[in-house]
C-alpha cells in the first residue's frame, strides 16, 4: 500500500474510530453515570483502545512482525469487541425506543429510572459482548477443519471424475499468523494427497523481507499436478510483484491472467487464474479473456478468482468451476449479511447459470482473530459427473 493510500485510509479509519468510540462512551459511560473514579477510568480506557486501532495499522507497516504482533493482537481483539458492542447496543436502542413510546402521554421517567435503565443496558451489553467475544476467539483459534465438497459437473469427461482439488485461501500471514500455522497447514494439506492445490489469494499481509520465513513451509506443498495461486487484494497492499516472484521460488505457479493445461488420466483440464478485482488500481487489472486465450476448445476450466463477483463473466465465458475466497464467509455472524451487499455469493457451492462456484469461508482470519458460526476451512473438492 502506497503512503498516499495509507494516509487516506488512516484518515478515514480515524474518523470512523472517533465516531464509534464517541457513541460507545455515550452509551456505556456517560448515560449510566458511573461513580468516580470508574467513570474517568472507563473514559481513558476507551480513548486508549480507540487509539490502538490506527496505531496498530501504522506499526504493522513500519516495524518488524515480531515487534508489531502485540499491538496487532490488542487492536484486533478490541475491534472484534467493538463489533459485538455495537451490534448489542444498536439492538438496545429498540428497548429505549419502546420505553420512550410507552411513556408518551404520562409523566416523564424519573432521572433514577433513566439511570437504572442505562446501567442495566450498559452492564448487560458489556457482559454479553465479552461472552460472544470469548466464544468467537475460541472459534477463530481452533484447528482448521478439512471440509469435503463434492462438485457435480455436467458433461465432465469420465477421466476427470474423482479429480481432487484442495483449496486454501485468505490465510493472511502477518502479525498474528506465522510459520507455525503454515507448517501445520502444509502437513495437513499434503496428507490429503491432492491432484491440485489452489491458493486463491490474500495469502499475506506484509512484505517479502518480513514474512518470507513464515511462508517458507509452503515450498513443501505437494500435489500431483502442482500448486497454483492467484492474487487477492491484500497482495497488492503488500507488494504483489515481489510476492508473485517470491512464490515462484517456492514452486508455486502464479496464474496472473493466464492458464495451464493439465493431463489427468487421459483427459485434459485447464486451470486459469485472474488478478484480483481491485488490481487495476495498482497497474495490473484482471483479464479473464486473456487468461483463457489459446485454451483448447471443449477442455473444462477451473478458474481461480479471489472475489466471487468474477462469476458473472466466468459464466458468460463458459468456465466450468470457479474457486473464490475473499468473503471469509462473513467470519463473524451476522456480518455475512453485510458482505452479501458487495458480493453475489458469500460462502458454499453454487450453480450460477451453468458455472459451478465454490466460495471458501477462508483458512485464516483477518482483523479480529475471531470466528462466530463461520468456521475456517481447508476445502477438499472432488469433481464428479452430474
Amino acid at each position: 500500500m502506497s503512503w498516499l493510500r495509507l494516509v487516506g485510509f488512516l484518515t478515514m479509519l480515524t474518523v470512523m474510530t472517533v465516531g464509534v468510540h464517541y457513541y460507545l462512551h455515550a452509551r456505556l459511560v456517560k448515560a449510566p453515570a458511573w461513580a468516580e473514579p470508574w467513570r474517568t477510568r472507563a473514559r481513558w480506557l476507551l480513548i486508549a483502545l480507540g487509539v490502538s486501532i490506527p496505531a496498530a495499522l501504522v506499526i504493522s507497516r513500519t516495524l518488524p512482525r515480531a515487534a508489531a504482533a502485540p499491538f496487532s493482537w490488542l487492536a484486533y481483539l478490541w475491534m472484534g469487541g467493538i463489533f459485538f458492542l455495537l451490534l448489542l447496543l444498536f439492538s438496545s436502542e429498540l428497548i429505549r425506543l419502546a420505553v420512550w413510546a410507552g411513556s408518551r402521554g404520562s409523566e416523564p421517567a424519573s432521572p433514577e429510572r433513566r439511570q437504572f435503565l442505562s446501567r442495566s443496558i450498559a452492564g448487560t451489553v458489556s457482559v454479553a459482548a465479552t461472552g460472544l467475544g470469548g466464544v468467537s476467539l475460541v472459534g477463530g483459534l481452533r484447528e482448521v477443519a478439512v471440509k469435503p465438497v463434492t462438485v457435480p459437473i455436467r458433461g465432465l469427461p469420465e477421466g476427470l471424475s474423482g479429480l481432487r482439488v484442495v483449496q486454501v485461501t485468505d490465510i493472511h500471514v502477518g502479525p498474528m499468523i506465522g510459520n507455525g500455522f503454515i507448517t501445520d497447514l502444509v502437513e495437513r494439506v499434503n496428507a490429503l494427497d491432492p491432484d491440485i492445490i489452489a491458493i486463491t489469494g490474500d495469502l499475506v499481509d506484509g512484505s517479502v523481507p518480513d514474512l518470507a520465513p513464515h511462508v517458507a513451509p509452503l515450498g513443501e506443498l505437494r500435489a500431483r499436478h502442482g500448486v497454483f495461486f492467484c492474487t487477492g487484494n491484500h497482495e497488492y497492499y503488500s507488494g504483489a510483484e515481489a510476492w508473485t516472484e517470491h512464490l515462484g521460488t517456492l514452486g508455486i505457479r502464479v496464474l496472473g491472467n493466464e492458464h495451464a493445461v493439465l493431463d489427468h488420466d487421459g483427459a485434459s483440464i485447464a486451470i486459469a487464474g485472474v488478478n484480483d478485482w481491485t488490481s487495476a488500481r495498482f497497474g495490473h487489472g484482471h483479464d479473464l479473456e486473456g487468461a483463457l486465450a489459446g485454451k483448447p476448445d471443449a477442455v473444462p476450466v477451473i478458474l481461480l478468482a479471489h472475489q466471487p463477483k468474477h462469476i458473472h463473466e466466468a459464466a458468460e465465458r463458459g468456465v466450468t468451476l470457479q474457486l473464490s475466497g475473499h468473503t471469509h464467509g462473513g467470519q463473524i455472524f451476522p456480518f455475512n449479511y453485510l458482505v452479501h451487499l458487495a458480493q453475489p455469493y458469500v460462502q458454499g457451492l453454487h450453480d450460477h447459470e451453468g458455472t459451478m462456484l465454490y466460495v471458501s469461508s477462508g483458512t485464516g482470519f483477518w482483523g479480529p482473530p475471531m470466528r462466530l458460526a463461520v468456521p475456517a476451512e481447508i476445502t477438499e473438492l472432488r469433481l464428479t459427473v452430474a
